[in-house]
């Protein structure tokens, strides 16, 4: 594998992954200050619903164009959103409008960046290589999320969103120059075409194999961290704070964890490394428990963050790795984006309710929840995960 196209899903991935560190980051602590319940902070989950429905519009990117044709003008949507969201200052209903409007652009250029990974990548070097997405993503997190959270005050509302839409148009210049696989182009120019719609992936064999696990693996993480800011403002931590602490040493920690995951997935195989690593994302969770029930301390607070994204890395790089596997290349943007979206799903409809949980079980309740249900989350993959040989053709 050649570092050009190392840097090349780095860069793609980091422009997906700032502009959502931001909001996440920020936007439930913005809404805790102003006295928003944590029902409405766990209800503003549903602005990532483009990333759970991409795969109603996936086979188009399938069936249309190149990739390079769907990312570079999305990229340039997505700047020109931020530049417009820093004009309207923070003003609430906008800012929530246009975390919409990002997450559909963003969401969508991730479908084109999903089949191209797909389209270039071998299986041998799909490890590393997820590895690298989790990493880019998670460094586009940590600038959006850390570096530009923590300096927010200081820069002001219209350069924190001018400096990211200048990121993004920095980070297009690798797809402007790149030349695409062979195969790539000639689906896009007609050789093959995906069907025009995403149900061949449900009438394929060993379908509900793959559901299940993508459904459930990351659930628990989602649940838990829906209150995990809203925890963390309760507990007295600024924007600063929760910036140097989720932003930057929490995602600092889950880079090195998608690394050290995605190098060791084709050495432990896919499915025994989606089990220890699951197995460590739950013992993570589970120390959130400890924490709740103490006395706020930002010093463990911080370890706890960098442990837990740490393993989150890993298990995530594991998971996005088994899905490239069960991807097809003639539909490899669909099926993987099918994958992806049912991820999203799930993770939404957990965030979205965790609010409910932790209001009626306090902090410590909801993450005990969450403990449990990651356990739970790893018998699909003892039981079904599946094999090549389930997924042959009929």
């Amino acid at each position: 594998m050649t570092w050009r196209r190392l840097g090349l899903l780095l860069s793609l991935y980091l422009s997906q992954g700032l502009p959502y560190g931001f909001f996440t980051q920020a936007l439930p602590l913005i809404m805790r200050k102003r006295g928003m319940s944590l029902e409405a902070i766990g209800l503003s989950s549903l602005l990532a619903l483009p990333w759970a429905l991409k795969f109603v519009w996936s086979p188009l990117v399938d069936r249309y164009g190149t990739r390079r044709s769907w990312i570079l003008p999305l990229q340039l949507l997505t700047a020109l959103t931020l530049v417009v969201t820093g004009l309207v200052k923070d003003a609430l209903p906008m800012v929530l409008a246009s975390v919409l409007l990002t997450n559909l652009f963003c969401a969508t250029q991730d479908i084109a960046t999903d089949g191209l990974a797909v389209d270039m990548l071998s299986d041998r070097e799909r490890g590393l290589a997820n590895g690298v997405q989790v990493a880019g993503y998670r460094v586009g997190m940590i600038i959006g999320g850390g570096v530009l959270l923590i300096f927010h005050e200081r820069l002001g509302w219209g350069i924190t969103f001018f400096a990211m839409a200048a990121i993004v148009v920095i980070a297009s210049v690798p797809i402007a120059v790149a030349k695409e696989p062979v195969r790539a182009v000639a689906l896009a120019s007609g050789a093959s075409r995906s069907p025009p719609h995403f149900f061949h992936f449900f009438a394929r064999r060993g379908a509900w194999r793959i559901l299940l696990i993508v459904l459930t693996y990351k659930v628990a993480e989602a649940f838990a961290a829906g209150m995990l800011r809203p925890y963390l403002a309760d507990a007295g931590l600024t924007l600063a704070d929760v910036g140097w602490m989720l932003g930057t040493i929490g995602f600092v920690a889950g880079l090195g964890g998608a690394m050290f995951g995605g190098a060791l997935v084709n050495r432990l195989g896919r499915k025994r490394a989606m089990l220890a690593f699951g197995v460590m994302q739950t013992l993570t969770v589970a120390l959130y428990v400890v924490a709740a029930r103490s006395a706020p301390d930002r010093t463990n607070l911080a370890i706890l963050c960098g442990i837990e994204h740490s393993a989150s890395g890993a298990a995530t790089a594991a998971l996005f790795t088994a899905m490239m596997d069960w991807s097809r290349r003639e539909t490899s943007a669909t099926d993987y984006t099918v994958q992806a979206s049912a991820i999203v799903l799930a993770n939404g409809a957990a965030a979205t309710v965790s609010g409910y949980s932790a209001a009626a079980f306090g902090y410590a309740g909801h993450f005990a929840i969450a403990t449990a249900i990651g356990a739970l989350s790893l018998v699909p993959v003892l039981f079904a995960f599946p094999e090549p040989e389930d997924l042959a053709p009929v």
